[in-house]
């Protein structure tokens, strides 16, 4: 062989090894990089764990906090609100009821005709009206004028048969979906707007009083017999159709729990014991806290960089709102510190609230081989192809942590609910039944959020008692519930009894 060749021949090798070495190079940096990934992983599921001991200790906090929330206002994170509502629904309704449902950019009006024990709903009617967004910054006349008019037009769709007896006013129960601080069952001033709304001059004002003005500018002859949020909404539409419903949760993109307490055990209630002697409580659970609750890096800054720092730990943790931010977080640090997708940080995935929960949801039920959908989605949203088959279980296997937390710890908070009603045990061999009414999109639509949540319920209530606790969809409480509510304190009861 001449010179030539062997040189050619060492170059060539030389070439060789060079390759060689690379490939192993990118190897070695490539499981260093999934190595880092996964101890991001790990390190985040270790952080979010919620063994059974922990979930006790967590409803334990939650039924400390409702005491205090009960005994003085300011007492506790949970504000423990009277609702006033001190009769719910019992079946007996009946007559002509309307409800409003205002908790977003639009509402609903609401007609239901009720025909006691036997008939329950007879017919219900609704049409949904959207607010123009040049309403939600105006004047309060204005909005409540716009409201008011379209429930006039509602009102005048009525059937000939059901108008109300001569001298006898259409009553209404008002849901209302924003911070207001309830002075009766009627009555109730707005603490502040939220949702993209922003009107000075409500603020402060009863809502109710706002809405009566304007059915009087328009001609209506109407009263408020109620005034409500969703979760006693939800309440009360499921007492209407169960007996032993005594709380309701909405899982939704927030969160909130009502529950029936006895009258005698609210010691800041100042006024008369009701007849009834039951007081619904709004507790307005989201905004509940404790040192117990595993938070992570990622949670904390969430709420430092959220609109109300400091303020509902709780529904930042378990509602629809922030389930899929939270996976959102994880990847990035993923992305960042591990190239978990490549050299460059995809730059959708750095946009806050892109990933939102459906997305999560669907991604975490993708049961195909390749998991074609969590594919699709991580293109579609944050345009990031090429994704292998390991980082895709990877990335379920994120959502499922974020999940399940979520879930467990929903089922901790109902928990803690039920020992504040000493419910969680069984009284000398009785078996009293417990229904919790629940509502919300997270918990009606993401399946496997709902199965953890029922589960986690049992494990901690333990197999005896879990048989008399239940866990019913209720749907549309905000809606119908607020119709009963008007039924169940109309001002034509008394003359109905008498």
């Amino acid at each position: 062989m001449g010179k030539v060749a062997v040189g050619a021949a060492v170059v060539c090798a030389a070439a060789v090894c060079a390759a060689a070495a690379l490939v192993v190079r990118h190897r070695m940096r490539c499981s260093g990089r999934w190595a880092r990934a996964m101890a991001i992983l790990r390190e985040f599921e270790d952080k979010c764990g919620t063994p059974l001991g922990k979930l006790r200790q967590v409803a334990d906090a939650m039924t400390v906090e409702m005491h205090a929330g009960l005994a003085s206002e300011g007492g506790s994170k949970l504000k423990m609100l009277l609702s006033y509502v001190d009769n719910l629904p019992t079946g007996d309704e009946k007559g002509l009821f309307y409800a409003l449902d205002l908790g977003g950019t639009n509402f609903r009006v609401i007609r239901v005709v009720l025909g006691g024990k036997d008939d329950r709903v007879v017919k219900q009617e609704f049409e949904e009206v959207s607010i123009p967004p040049h309403l939600m910054i105006g004047s309060s006349d204005a909005l409540f004028d716009y409201i008011a008019e379209a429930l006039a037009k509602f009102v005048a769709t009525e059937d000939e048969g059901l108008h109300p007896l001569p001298g006898q006013q259409r009553e209404l129960g008002f849901t209302f979906s924003f911070p207001v601080r309830q002075t009766s069952i009627a009555s109730g001033t707005l603490i502040k707007w939220t949702k993209g709304f922003s009107i000075e001059d409500t603020v402060g004002e009863d809502v109710v009083g706002e809405l009566t003005k304007a059915m009087e500018r328009v001609g209506l002859d109407m009263r408020v017999a109620a005034l409500v949020n969703d979760t006693i909404g939800t309440l009360a539409g499921g007492r209407y159709y169960n007996k032993d419903v005594i709380a309701a949760v909405i899982l939704g993109t927030g969160t909130n729990a009502a529950y029936v307490e006895r009258a005698q055990a609210i010691p800041k209630w100042n006024g008369l014991l009701p007849k009834s002697g039951e007081m619904v409580i709004n507790m307005e659970w989201g905004n509940f806290r404790s040192s117990h609750l595993p938070l992570t890096e990622f949670d904390q800054a969430l709420d430092v960089e959220s609109l109300n720092p400091g303020e509902q730990i709780f529904e930042k943790l378990i509602s629809g709102m922030y389930l899929g931010e939270i996976v959102r977080r994880v990847l990035l640090r993923m992305a960042q510190e591990a190239a978990f997708f490549g050299d460059v940080v995809p730059p959708k995935l750095e946009i806050p609230f892109i990933l939102r929960t459906p997305h999560m949801s669907a991604m975490h039920h993708d049961t195909s081989s390749d998991l074609k959908v969590v594919g699709s989605k991580l293109k579609d949203i944050l345009e990031i192809s090429n994704t292998s088959l390991k980082m895709r279980k990877a990335i379920v296997e994120l959502c499922d942590i974020v999940a399940t937390r979520g879930a467990r710890l929903s089922a901790a908070g109902i928990m803690g609910i039920l020992k504040k009603l000493g419910r969680d045990t069984v009284k000398d061999g009785e078996k009293q039944k417990s229904v919790i009414a629940l509502d919300g999109g997270l918990f009606e639509h993401y399946t496997k959020f709902r199965s953890s949540m029922e589960s986690t319920l049992k494990e901690l209530l333990g197999e005896e008692i879990s048989e008399s606790i239940i866990i019913e969809h209720s749907n549309d409480g905000s809606g119908i519930g607020a119709a009963l509510l008007a039924a169940s304190h109309s001002q034509y009861l008394e003359v109905a009894e008498a």
